[in-house]
């Protein structure tokens, strides 16, 4: 089931709660919402509802279990009750508004995108000024083209451990990690993920752009504390290296993007033909996917890590096995 099934899921079934007066027998809840009546046996019904249920409660909703009346300990029905969910009124000046509008803006590529924008349309009303402007200055739009990014982010705030395939800098084979996710931040253009490494049992900063596959949600909602204390950019600025050096042998009137960026320039060496280019850079990845895009107009002299990285795109696409010469 994709994200956004189980998010509408949830959502409904946060209405049906709220909808009623009285407790709902779940029961109706299974006739009254698709995914719930379109289970497969009674297991299966129990079992999505048991998860739903935890679900929304670990996200802050008072989801009450009614016991009936009769004295038996049997359970009437589910129920939230508007006078503990309901908000007291609120109201946002037009900097609040704008901020709000940033981190709504974080789930445009998640399932929750279009609810978070709905949600905004709606505070603006409260208040002066406008959510899609922004401050002056503020670029009201975060993207990310990272598959991993809307996963995290869910892991993040539901605090499942999430498991995933990550590449080192310098390492050709991934390893496998667990993690305790503590918050996904940007930095220099770049996404980090931020947690404990439950293996080596320390807290640890991971690039999204190294991540390999799709990161794998794994055991019950809930399952850790995010520690107060925590300073996520802190770590990635201590953790993330700020330049590497790249030497990189580019054809004569070749890949001018990569010349634009260099540091300097060396014409006609080694060999009186080609250039070296000298290049600053935060991540081999990253500057690997585009070096390979200039096929054999680039060579990349050192280091061995970037070209490890260019070597592995090149074979891959061309559905080959071990190395092939940069």
């Amino acid at each position: 089931m994709s994200q956004r099934e189980r998010t509408e899921r949830l959502l409904n079934l946060l209405f049906a709660l709220m909808a009623s007066n009285r407790p709902v027998p779940k029961s109706s809840l299974r006739d009254a919402i698709d995914a719930y009546r379109e289970s497969p046996s009674e297991e299966a019904f129990e079992r999505m509802f048991e998860r739903d249920k935890d679900e929304l409660r670990s996200m802050g909703v008072p989801v009450e279990t009614i016991e009936g009346s009769d004295g038996s300990g049997g359970i009437e029905g589910y129920r939230v009750a508007a006078e503990s969910y309901a908000l007291p009124a609120v109201a946002f000046s037009a900097d609040e508004l704008a901020v709000l509008g940033l981190a709504a803006r974080v789930w445009e590529q998640a399932s929750l995108g279009p609810a978070a924008q709905r949600a905004v349309r709606k505070l603006e009303t409260l208040g002066p000024g406008s959510i899609i402007e922004g401050p002056v200055g503020i670029e009201t739009r975060i993207a990310t083209g990272d598959p991993a990014f809307p996963v995290l982010l869910d892991v993040v705030r539901t605090r499942r451990v999430v498991a995933f395939d990550y590449r080192k800098v310098g390492t050709a084979a991934p390893e496998r990690r667990s993690v305790e996710s503590w918050g996904v931040v940007s930095r220099r253009g770049h996404w980090y993920l931020v947690g404990r490494d439950v293996d080596r049992g320390e807290p640890r900063v991971f690039r999204l752009s190294r991540i390999v596959g799709n990161p794998q949600p794994r055991g019950v909602i809930g399952a850790y504390d995010i520690p107060s204390d925590v300073d996520v950019v802190s770590m990635i600025a201590a953790s993330a290296p700020d330049d590497l050096v790249a030497r990189l042998r580019v054809a004569p009137g070749r890949a001018n993007s990569l010349r634009r960026r260099a540091n300097g320039v060396e014409s006609g060496a080694p060999n009186g033909v080609a250039d070296v280019l000298t290049l600053s850079y935060g991540d081999d990845e990253v500057l690997a996917s585009d070096i390979v895009g200039f096929g054999d107009a680039v060579v990349v002299l050192e280091p061995q890590s970037l070209r490890t990285a260019v070597i592995r795109r090149l074979t891959s696409a061309a559905g080959i096995s071990g190395e092939a010469p940069v």
